[in-house]
Formats: structure tokens, sequence, C-alpha cells
């Protein structure tokens, strides 16, 4: 499944986009005291050549648009929107041109740490102003500013309407690319989580007032690995007129999934942005238009639906034909007509009359994708020619080898004549095609295989007919777990030379198609998986559409793929594995807290493993209060004892969650768990070798558990803790317990083969005269602390890891501020760091005799269960149920 998700997706398609001129990011000055308050931010002016050269005194005639980059991400990512704009401003004579800022948020990780997320949304509303302020004197000042975001770069764009001081018409539009919406991929730290839940509700709860923001939000596809595309589509709102979500494989004339990168610099997808800018202009204000119905036919036509066509405000219903074409009428059902090098145009026209009673539709095909008008619809009776006539060009779809329109004879039914245009084609080649079908003849549905098929048995359904067009609805396609292998097999009758077919996978409910160009003949292979499960209010099937070659056969079979389900459910719980595995752990880790009180022994890790982490433990009790949440009494008493809602419902009610998944991702957990204790035990001996042919033996006298110097130890941590990071103190603290620990395995190894007393308590030495010989019950007791040592080891490793990405952010941004504020972690690395300073230091012997090892033995389990409830979407919350788990073992050594 891992591999499926990292590794096996379709070729990058993006074309590279490149600068003519060197380019220069100029940087804008900003006031003192926004300057002083964000110091590691800066706002820049892209530019190239003599464009960049009198942008220098700042006297801007264009329209503001500005970039924001994501998570790590380089003010310089704007320079292909930048570059691209100017070539277009080029086009038509600087007529109307873009001037592109950019913010460096430090290429800071927001996310991995969302501290910095508020800050740098009060940033972005300081640079807008700024911005702004650039225009003033020019004669059309523009009264608002257009955002690109990327990545997290659209979250704190979307953000900025949550400030208090905020004014909603500064931004019309905002272009978001490859943004988690939804919610975090990775939620590290409360401040991300809490981050999220205040935009989206901010978005949903003033619907109303965002209106007049048009948002697009473009998402990367299956390429990209780090956001999957369902967490870019923007929330369901009440209103759709405003926002618009598709995926890059789906917008016309790329076609193309982006990586994560990649979605900023893809020649294809930056284009169809660039066209869509300069068609928003309005002509009067020579600023981006105000009219949001405009806004969103213009989004819609670059990024839903192409028809070929410039984009027009209100095209004309009436044409002018120019009559000195030849007029040829066609009678046939079907028709099929190639021109090469003909120099006269001529006009076919297809009476309706005779096909209305026997055909429910018309489908017309050309291959010539020039960007002009083609077929019409005419409304004379008597008809010889027609002059003027509806322009039915405008209802075509671009695809990436053709140009299709398909009517429904009913909708038209003042139309007497279809007419098809051939323009003149000196030193050109194409073809057209044109057949009246009913519906029903053409639409053939395939029940999909069952998820438990694994790939041995196939749907087949085989296309006879030699028509242009086929619809395949795939049954009972509609959930995010379901993945699919299609072959498309396409046999010929004879061997000329045909146009290459086109397949698109449809889906219905969400801009999210995906469109693969064949050789005839060839064997094509389709995968075939949601971003977005099927809402309950949408009945309609996801289709397979065939753009065919008119002599061919098709088989279509399709069959479950086993290795795509798993890169399915990797794909959309990989943040969850963490809490697995952690919860695996710590059912082993209360297992040998129990086999310690009852048989004085400390089982092994793997042994205990296998005897206590079982999935009946912990999943039927989640699933049970998952089940009881649909009732409203339960949720009242639920909310009434102030509980955080159960994960697993928040994923049930986005259809991203199935019983199955969480057996399926815990099994995960106990492999991870297993390997993760031996390669612990593995390298303690190891590192406890090479100690010992190193370093003397020494042997460590028994102590107290709390002495001086100990104290001193927790004391210094907790001030690093409280004056840096939190992080950086616990992992300190963690290389102290391991170095600890490579001393009690050394300690044990010696014990084992010189038969010398050596309790494990500290690393003060006696001399070596002194000791005494050792007996089995000291040896036994020596690797029973061992073998704890190594779970809670294993457990504080995890802590580690989770806490780590503050660390790095904080690390990274040393050089602006000592000190981590907001800091996730302080307050939880002291309770960790006293937690520690004497569970390093407490041996078995101490434990078994204590009146609160019963419980100490018997909460890990119901903490299991908490974290799997509470934790999937909220990681940061695992480190505290590990803590309360440890802090009861260390009142064990204490009472």
């Amino acid at each position: 499944g891992v591999r499926d998700v990292l590794f096996i997706y379709e070729e990058n398609r993006c074309s590279m986009t490149y600068m003519y001129e060197y380019p220069e990011y100029l940087k804008i000055k900003l006031p003192k005291k926004t300057a002083r308050r964000y110091p590691a931010y800066e706002l820049y002016l892209y530019g190239e050549g003599n464009y960049a050269e009198e942008n220098k005194n700042l006297l801007l005639t264009g329209i503001p648009v500005l970039f924001l980059p994501g998570n790590a991400g380089s003010y310089k990512q704007v320079r292909s929107l930048g570059s691209i704009a100017l070539r277009k401003a080029e086009d038509v004579d600087f007529k109307y041109h873009f001037n592109f800022f950019s913010v460096n948020f430090n290429e800071e990780l927001v996310a991995l740490y969302g501290g910095s997320l508020q800050r740098q949304t009060k940033f972005v509303h300081e640079c807008v102003k700024v911005i702004l302020k650039l225009y003033r004197d020019g004669e059309f000042a523009p009264t608002s500013v257009a955002i690109v975001g990327h990545s997290m770069g659209g979250l704190v764009a979307r953000a900025l309407l949550t400030l208090k001081s905020f004014r909603p018409e500064l931004i019309n539009l905002l272009i978001t690319q490859a943004t988690p919406h939804v919610a975090p991929v990775m939620p590290f730290d409360r401040y991300l989580t809490d981050f999220y839940r205040a935009v989206n509700n901010h978005w949903m709860l003033k619907a109303q007032d965002l209106r007049n923001l048009t948002t697009l939000s473009v998402a990367g596809g299956f390429r990209d690995y780090q956001v999957r595309s369902g967490l870019a589509f923007l929330p369901r709102l009440s209103q759709h007129d405003s926002a618009l979500s598709v995926v890059s494989s789906a917008v016309p004339r790329a076609w193309a999934s982006t990586d994560h990168l990649s979605i900023v610099w893809c020649k294809e997808l930056i284009l169809a942005t660039i066209r869509a800018l300069f068609d928003l202009i309005d002509e009067n204000t020579r600023q981006i238009t105000e009219d949001p119905k405009k806004r969103m036919s213009v989004l819609n036509h670059h990024f839903v639906r192409h028809p070929a066509k410039i984009f027009e405000e209100n095209p004309e219903v009436f044409t002018e034909l120019p009559g000195i074409f030849m007029w040829i009428t066609v009678k046939a059902s079907k028709w099929t007509y190639s021109v090469y090098n003909d120099s006269d145009g001529k006009y076919f026209t297809f009476p309706l009359a005779s096909h209305r009673k026997s055909y429910s539709h018309v489908y017309c095909e050309n291959s010539m994708l020039d960007t002009s008008s083609w077929i019409y619809g005419c409304m004379n009776s008597n008809f010889s020619m027609c002059l003027e006539a509806t322009d039915l060009s405008w209802r075509a779809e671009l695809l990436p080898t053709t140009k299709v329109v398909m009517l429904k004879l009913q909708d038209y039914p003042s139309l007497s004549h279809i007419v098809v245009q051939v323009p003149a084609a000196v030193g050109s080649k194409y073809t057209l095609g044109c057949e009246f079908f009913r519906e029903d003849s053409r639409t053939v549905q395939l029940p999909v295989t069952h998820l438990f098929s694994f790939g041995f048995s196939s749907s087949k359904i085989l296309l006879n007919s030699t028509g242009l067009l086929y619809n395949v609805q795939l049954q009972h396609f509609n959930q995010i777990y379901q993945a699919f292998k299609i072959y498309i097999e396409s046999h010929c009758q004879s061997l000329k030379e045909r146009k290459p077919s086109v397949y698109r996978l449809h889906i219905p409910w969400s801009h999210e198609d995906s469109i693969i160009v064949a050789k005839v003949p060839s064997l094509t292979e389709i995968s075939a998986k949601l971003h977005i499960a099927q809402p309950q209010s949408d009945s309609r099937a996801p289709e397979l559409n065939i753009y065919s070659s008119s002599d061919c056969q098709y088989e279509v079979i399709l069959k479950t793929s086993v290795l795509q389900v798993l890169g399915q459910i990797v794909r959309f719980h990989a943040g969850a594995f963490p809490v697995y595995i952690v919860s695996n752990i710590l059912l082993t880790y209360g297992g040998q807290l129990s086999t310690l009180r009852s048989t004085g022994q400390c089982s092994d890790f793997s042994l205990e493993l296998v005897r206590t982490a079982k999935p009946y433990k912990v999943e039927p009790l989640i699933s049970i209060v998952v089940f009881l949440q649909g009732f409203n009494w339960f949720r009242e008493i639920w909310e009434s004892l102030s509980l955080p809602e159960v994960d697993a419902a928040v994923l049930s009610s986005q259809d991203a969650w199935f019983p199955l998944v969480s057996l399926i991702l815990f099994l995960f957990g106990t492999g991870i768990a297993y390997w993760s204790g031996v390669f612990f035990s593995t390298s303690l001996r190891l590192f406890s070798s090479l100690w010992l042919t190193l370093i003397r033996p020494t042997v460590l006298k028994k102590d107290k558990l709390i002495t001086p110097r100990r104290l001193c130890g927790v004391l210094s941590l907790a001030l690093v803790s409280w004056t840096t990071c939190g992080a950086f103190a616990v992992f300190l603290i963690y290389l102290q317990y391991f170095f600890k620990d490579s001393d009690h395995s050394k300690e044990t190894s010696q014990n084992s083969s010189i038969h010398t007393v050596k309790p494990q308590s500290s690393m003060d030495s006696i001399p070596e005269a002194s000791q005494p010989v050792a007996n089995s019950t000291t040896v036994a007791e020596a690797v029973n602390s061992l073998k704890m040592h190594v779970t809670i080891l294993n457990l504080f490793t995890w802590i580690v890891l989770l806490n780590l990405p503050s660390l790095i952010y904080w690390l990274k941004n040393l050089r602006y501020n000592v000190r981590l504020d907001p800091d996730p972690c302080r307050s939880t690395a002291i309770i960790i760091i006293c937690i520690l300073e004497i569970l390093m230091n407490s041996s078995t012997s101490e434990v078994k005799s204590s009146k609160l090892l019963e419980i100490a033995a018997k909460v890990p389990l119901p903490l299991s269960v908490a974290m799997l409830a509470f934790g999937r979407m909220h990681l940061y919350r695992v480190p505290h149920f590990v803590t309360f788990s440890l802090l009861l073992h260390v009142l064990c050594c204490v009472v």
C-alpha cells in the first residue's frame, strides 16, 4: 500500500516553465513597525529584464497578485506565474498586465508547527495594505488584491477573513494550489488543529459574507502523495456559486496529475491560470472584475469545461454564416469526413425532422483543435441555405485529441437542421464525424467487483457496435476504499491508420476526472479510485466514457486491485499509523507490568506483544461509541461530560472510514511495534557491547531514586524547556535515558558473563576489588529491569518523534528567537523530564512490591482505547496518554 502511494502513479506529463530573461525579486520596503514586528518575513515584487528595471521606482500600473508559498516554500516560486503573465501581457501590447508580489515566510515548516500560522496571516494582511498603497495615485487604482496560495499559503489566505481588522473587500479572487483545506495532513500540535477549526468554522458561519470572494482550489491528483486531493476540496458550503474545487487531471488543456511541487511550475496548469486571470479583467476598471458571476463563469470555462472557444461574457445567440461555401445535405444517421489540403470550405447540413422519432441524441466530433466555431443549429423550415444560425460550438467540450459536442434533440425543438462547417484546410489534415443515436443503446452498465474478490474475479463487457461514443456506468462504485484496474482492449477490422481513442473516467459528484489517450488497436490499463466518496444526496454512478474509432471493437475488463485498495487506506489514514503503533506498545507495556505483578518476572517484549496486543480488546468499544453517537440522547450525555468527539465518528461523517480499516491499521501497528522492539533490543546490545570493549567496566552502587545531583539535572532541563524549546529538553532527556539503558544492557551482559553483582541505579562507581559474587537472583533482576527499560524507551521514542516537528522548527528559526513561542510541549516536557529522571534510575525490584502496581498494569488498556478514540486526528494527544501511564509507573517506584 505504501509503495502504491509513493511510487505507482502516472509519469509527470507537465512541461517545465522557463524564464525568457533573468528573474529579479525587488524587495518592497515595509513600514518600520511591521518590519520590527515580523523580522523574519519579507515582501518582494517579481520582474524580468526591462520590466524589472521599470518597476524599480515602484510606479506600478498593473493588477496586483500576491503569491503565498506553503510549508518550507520559497517566495521565488512565483516566477512561473510571473513570467508567463509577462509573456501574455506582451502579446496584448501591455494593454493589461499583472504585478506579481511574493511573500518570504523564511521557508517555515508550518505544516508541522501551527504556532506561526496566525503570525503569517497578520503579516499577509499588512502586505495587502502595503501593496494597495503602491497604486493609490494611479489612474486605475485597484481596491482589492488577487491571491494565489500554494499548499499552506492557501490556508493562510483563507484565514485573512478571520481577522477582526480585515475588510473582506480587500480580496475578490483566491486561487489555491494543493492546499489541504479540510484538515491538516499531520496534526502534530493543537495550534494547527485550532487554526483549521477557526478558519473552517468562520467560512461555514459567514458563508453569506463570502459571496463577493471567488475561490478556486486546484488539487494535484494521485501524484501528490503529500496532500491527498480529498483534503484540497473546499468544505461544502451552502452557496455553490462562489467556490470551485478541481483536480489538475480534470483541468482542460492540462489533463495531468501534478506532485506537490510541480503544481507550482506545471506549464499547462499555469497557462490555464494566466488565461483565466486575463479573461477576468474588466475593460472599464482595468482590474479584475467585481462581478462574482463573471468570475465563476471564467473559472468554469478554463478549469471545468472548455468549449474550444475564446471566452466571451455574453456570446451572441445568433451568428451569420457566410454563404460562399458549398452546402451539402447529409441524411445518413452516421457520417464521417476526412479533409486534407482542401482549398474550398463546405457546410454539411443534417435535417433533424427525419431523426427525431428514431434517435434521442446527436454526437459530433472534430479533430481540428483551434478555438473557432464549427457547429450550428438552423431554424429554417424551407431549407436551401442557412444565413443565420445558433452557435452550438459553446456546447462543445475540448479533449486532448478532439473537440466533441453531444446534444439532446428534445432540448432543441425549434431547430430544423444541424450545420457542420468545414473550413478550407490548406496544408492541414483533420477528420469530422457525426452520428444520431438513442441514449440507452450507448449506455452500458458494468457492476464493479466486490472488495473481497481480491482480483480473482472480474466484470467484462464487449462493445460490439460501430458507434463513436460509449458510456460505461460503473455501478456500486462510490467509496474511497474501492480501487480497480480497468483494462480496455481494442480490436479493429482493418489495418488503416486511425485517430487515437480517448478514455475518460468521469466522476459526476466532483471535478476529478482522468483522461487517457490510447493508440488503436491497443491494451490500455486505467486505475479507478476516488478522491471523495459519493455524497448521500447524489445517486449518479461514475462513468467510463469511450470516444472510439468507428470500426473497432472494445472489450472492457474490470478487476479489484488489492494493492491499490491498500494504497487508498495508506493515502487516507497514514496519519493515524503512529497512534496504532503506540497503542500496541502501550498494551504490551501493561502486559509486562501485569506479569511482573503475578510472576515476579518481566516478560520479553515480543512475547508479551503477541499475548496482549489484540484488536478485540480495543476496537469494539470505539465502534459501539460511534454507533451510539448516532442517537441524540447519547450525544447529549457525551457533550454534557465535555468529552471531545470520537475521531472515527468524524471520519465516518466524511465517508472516509469503514470497520475493516481499523483492523488493518491495528495489525500494521502490531508489526511496526514488533520490529521496533527488536530494533531497540538489538541496538542496545550492539551499543553496550561496543561500549564494554572501549570502556573499563564499573559496578554501580545502589542509590536513592532522588538525589541532589539528579534534582539539579531535572531543574536544569526544566530551565532549558522554559527558556528555549520543550521538545529540545525532551530530546536531551531521551539521549540521557538511551545511554543509561546502554549502561543497563552493558551491566547485564557483564553480570551474566563474569558473575559480578551490579545494581542498576547510578553512574557512581565503586572499586572493582569490592565487587561481591553475583547470584542468579541479581542477574535475573538485571534482565527484568532491562526488558522494562527497553519497552519504556520504545514508548518514549514515539513521544520524541511526535514532538520532533516543533524541535526542527525551533532549530530552523533559532537565529530569530531563542525561545519557541508558542511552544506546544513546554508544560508536557517538564512533567516528562521529572518522570524519566526517576524511571531511568529505577529497577523492577522497587516496582514489584508497590501497592499501585495493579492499577498501573490495568490502566494502559483504557488509555489505548482512549488514544485510538481521540488521537487519530489529533496526534499531539498521544504523548499525554503515554505520559500518564509512565507517571503511574513512577508512583509505583515511590509508593
